[in-house]
């Protein structure tokens, strides 16, 4: 008599059936990493003046700044209308919150252009996140926001060498009076320190990192409203929520990013007067 013969083994499927959001290969969810930050080149491949979309997100800023500016100062009415208003209204906040309350009337008139300035070129770029069709701030690479750090360390430094010359200016700011004098061996490497490199380097990396983690959570959360609507699956319920988050997100990207032109100035502002002040 014939074994009997083994039934034949069935493969088990071990795929897991459970709705999914699957990432990057099946484009259903994307996750943002920072080569996003990075986008390939437009022109000048592979040279020192190679030019990519964050190069064309700074320029049309610039120009879409000084366009308008322009246009309305050379507009400007006694009675302003809206633009006029909502430009004045920023400069007249600039000048009386940062400007007169850190560095007062007399020194705030000479800083005020420099300090303007930088508020309203942090501001543009860093709304720039937020516009469609740019979708990335100029302030979210480090060459930008680290340019803008020099330029404000160049100025208090200027600012205090005019005021006390170069020898008289490291003694202020390494050497404040009421202090032991043995206490001076350790604080005066940790003060020259803080004004060469600290506080340039904060400045810079404060700006950065915030426009790059807003960047990354926007586009977390609209990637995770298209990936639950296409996903098929009961999934899809959740994606009013996902949205809601997003659009949240959207909103405080917007208040991230005056705050971070405001805060940049007003250390840029106190930094000047700690440089060009008679005592600490």
């Amino acid at each position: 008599m014939r074994p009997a013969t083994r039934p034949r083994e069935i493969e088990l499927n071990t795929a897991d059936l459970s709705p999914t959001l699957y990432a990057e290969g099946d484009s259903l969810f994307h996750i943002p990493s920072l080569a996003e930050f990075f986008p390939p080149p437009i022109l000048f491949a592979g040279t020192p003046f190679e030019f990519n979309r964050v190069q064309l997100v700074r320029l049309i800023v610039i120009a879409v700044v000084l366009i308008v500016m322009c246009v309305i100062a050379s507009r400007a009415k006694l009675v302003p209308g809206r633009a006029q208003s909502i430009v004045e209204m920023l400069i007249e906040f600039v000048h009386g919150t940062i400007i007169q309350n850190t560095l007062g009337i007399r020194e705030g008139r000479r800083f005020a252009p420099f300090l303007i300035t930088l508020f309203f070129l942090i501001l543009a770029m860093n709304l720039a996140g937020v516009v469609p069709g740019m979708n990335l701030a100029g302030t979210s690479v480090i060459g930008f926001p680290l340019l803008l750090a020099l330029w404000t360390f160049v100025t208090y430094v200027v600012a205090g060498i005019k005021k006390h010359g170069l020898g008289g200016y490291l003694k202020h700011e390494t050497m404040p009076p009421g202090v032991p004098k043995p206490i001076y061996i350790l604080l005066i490497p940790i003060e020259f320190l803080q004004v060469i490199l600290i506080r340039w380097a904060s400045l810079t990396i404060r700006l950065l990192a915030n426009m790059v983690a807003g960047h990354i959570m926007l586009v977390v959360f609209i990637g995770l409203t298209q990936g639950l609507l296409l996903s098929g699956t009961w999934l899809i319920v959740a994606s009013p929520f996902a949205g809601a988050l997003a659009i949240g997100i959207y909103g405080f990207e917007i208040f991230v990013a005056a705050l971070q032109a405001f805060i940049f100035t007003m250390l840029a502002a106190v930094y000047i007067q700690m440089a060009s002040s008679d005592e600490h």
